[in-house]
């Protein structure tokens, strides 16, 4: 089977690059199941309710965040309706919200995913190893493959925690930074692993915003507003290929542009 995972998704360009070049993606590689981070899918700071039914409605079966899934206020009142809707697990005992999930694919296939934070450079949360370790062994016997997203500033975090799951998980696809790494590959355990899958929106910009708003905050370090660039929008991921015991056996970085990408969007 093979699975998609999009990139950290950025306001109204990146949901665009979904909406158009996913139904391609899906039919010309196969694709049995999509996963995607959404966390910077309104406006590039959190998601809204009508977002996650745009993104379902675009064929993706999972979504999953971060740091910033509270950064719409209204994410609480609706972040326990959807099953599918992940933030990070290591989160606190009684967060709104779930930190795992086990869906199956069309072909009868359970895939399990969990949303995992990083702690260095970011806010200290519970141990993102042992929250692993606890959410592998809630969905071991439900789920045949295992998909971990982690969200994470630091690369020795999530090479760390690609080891620490190797042979265990399909898969430890890193997420946050929005800079595709080079490394993608398969652990000697069978996991596929890659330091950041990337980022789905304007490349035009530093990591997604205006490039303006940001040499401005770097040059005076001064808080100012930031907002979504518009030109070249691109879709970012990987493709991981799995054999039938549950091993990952190719992991394929992508990167496809949205023709038409130099005209304006709103954010």
């Amino acid at each position: 089977m093979k699975i998609l995972f999009i990139g950290d998704i950025v306001g109204k360009p990146g949901r665009r690059a979904v909406r158009e070049l996913l139904p391609g993606i899906v039919e010309e590689r196969r694709i049995d199941f999509v996963i995607a981070n959404c966390e910077n899918s309104a406006a590039g700071l959190g998601v809204t309710a009508e977002i996650v039914e745009e993104l379902y409605g675009a064929r993706i079966d999972v979504l999953t965040s971060g740091n910033h899934i509270w950064d719409k206020k209204e994410v609480m009142e609706f972040v326990d309706d959807y099953e599918t809707l992940l933030r990070p697990a290591n989160y606190p005992e009684g967060t709104p919200g779930r930190g795992s999930v086990v869906k199956p694919t069309p072909g009868g296939i359970h895939v399990g995913v969990i949303n995992l934070a990083g702690r260095v450079f970011m806010h200290p949360l519970d141990c993102p190893f042992r929250t692993a370790e606890r959410e592998i062994e809630k969905m071991k016997q439900k789920a045949h493959v295992i998909i971990v997203d982690m969200h994470a500033e630091a690369t020795s975090e999530k090479i760390a925690m690609g080891w620490y799951l190797d042979g265990r998980v399909t898969a430890v696809l890193g997420t946050h930074t929005h800079v595709q790494t080079a490394d993608d590959r398969i652990l000697p355990g069978g996991t596929a692993y890659i330091t950041d899958v990337g980022m789905t929106g304007p490349f035009d910009s530093v990591i997604g915003i205006k490039k303006e708003a940001i040499l401005q905050r770097f040059l005076l370090q001064i808080p100012n507003k930031f907002e979504v660039a518009k030109r070249d929008v691109r879709l970012q991921g990987v493709v991981v290929e799995i054999a039938p015991d549950g091993r990952a056996h190719c992991v394929e970085r992508l990167n496809v542009s949205l023709r038409g990408s130099e005209a304006d969007f709103e954010s």
